[in-house]
């Protein structure tokens, strides 16, 4: 199995290998923990294990750094720590939607941003008939990748999620219902800037004439 990259992501990496009998290609999501135990079991030249060992030991503390210079940004950006009240947001993401954004009132409704976002699906019309395909990856490709990561820290925190993942996954496949889950997420984000109310833990409401969650019970 020859490795023939390395994504580095706060928390985690994500390496891509190759069988180099078959050809067959695979992917690794790990933890740093798991990274250091991952190349440690290595099999083949020692010199090139310990270049990879070498090289994670350099990442970690910048990675550490930038982490806590983004927590930093995030506790004096207002609208990161609203946005950070709903489950599974963080400040890398919350701090992100925020800065990407800008004004909110550029939006005039959740489908604006959707589509600024690149979450939207792509349209092809024919004939008098309309298809719609795979989203059109416009926009910020971090923050929708932010989106899609945090969507699914959501899905496994708020049950409405959970359960439209659930049926979208079992209907097509993951990765779709991956991205329905963030454009989901970036929906509720949208309005819960909008209109400067936390998450509440109620269904969360995407029409422009409603409010943005409607109380059933309080928080404790």
């Amino acid at each position: 199995m020859l490795i023939i990259g390395c994504d580095f992501h706060p928390g985690f990496q994500q390496i891509a290998m190759v069988d180099a009998e078959t050809g067959e290609h695979t992917e690794k999501r790990l933890t740093p923990e798991e990274a250091i135990q991952f190349y440690r079991q290595l099999q083949g030249p020692v010199r090139r294990r310990e270049e990879l060992l070498l090289l994670l030991d350099d990442l970690d503390p910048k990675i550490g750094e930038l982490d806590v210079a983004v927590e930093q940004a995030a506790e004096r950006d207002a609208v990161a720590q609203l946005l950070q009240t709903h489950p599974g947001v963080g400040p890398i993401t919350a701090l992100a939607f925020s800065l990407t954004l800008g004004q909110i009132e550029r939006f005039a409704h959740s489908r604006k941003v959707v589509s600024y976002l690149g979450l939207n699906p792509s349209e092809h019309s024919s004939g008098g008939r309309q298809r719609l395909g795979s989203i059109s990856k416009q926009g910020n490709t971090m923050l929708r990748s932010l989106l899609v990561e945090a969507g699914q820290s959501a899905a496994r925190l708020v049950p409405e999620l959970k359960r439209a993942y659930q049926r979208l996954k079992h209907r097509k496949h993951s990765a779709v219902a991956k991205v329905m889950v963030a454009r989901k997420l970036a929906v509720r984000l949208y309005w819960m800037w909008k209109t400067q109310q936390p998450y509440s833990a109620t269904r969360m409401q995407g029409s422009p004439t409603g409010p943005v969650a409607r109380a059933i019970r309080p928080l404790v």
